[in-house]
């Protein structure tokens, strides 16, 4: 049993960034909670590729887009990570309506079950 807890543990640290095609992630990643707007521009390549990211482990999407915005959990162990693609509470300018976001929606074994963009929270 010991050995399988080990051969998990460096299964799940191999895992690297997954392709995202045309994302520009450095731009993706110095945008936190979408305050600059640049997430924004890959917004329509996110819905191209979004559903490429089904079945990945959470760690494989924290690799590719950086830590999450906001992690809600959900009942029967799920769990969201939100990325913001419009400025959402968290910037300096308040938004008027519910921002644009990417919801990854991950199931009791941490791996991407549903990819959404929307305005609604999860």
């Amino acid at each position: 049993m010991l050995c399988l807890i080990g051969l998990f543990a460096i299964l799940s640290s191999c895992t690297g960034s997954l392709d995202v095609g045309n994302i520009n992630l450095v731009n993706w990643k110095n945008d936190r909670h979408g305050c600059n707007g640049l997430r924004l521009r890959d917004v329509e390549e996110i819905r191209k590729i979004k559903n490429t990211f089904l079945a990945k482990y959470n760690q494989e999407i924290i690799k590719t887009f950086g830590r999450p915005d906001r992690v809600e959990l959900a009942g029967r162990s799920q769990s969201f990570f939100i990325y913001y693609l419009e400025p959402s509470d968290n910037c300096e300018t308040k938004p008027e309506k519910e921002p644009l976001k990417v919801l990854f929606r991950f199931n009791a074994i941490n791996k991407v079950s549903e990819v959404t963009v929307t305005n609604l929270n999860p």
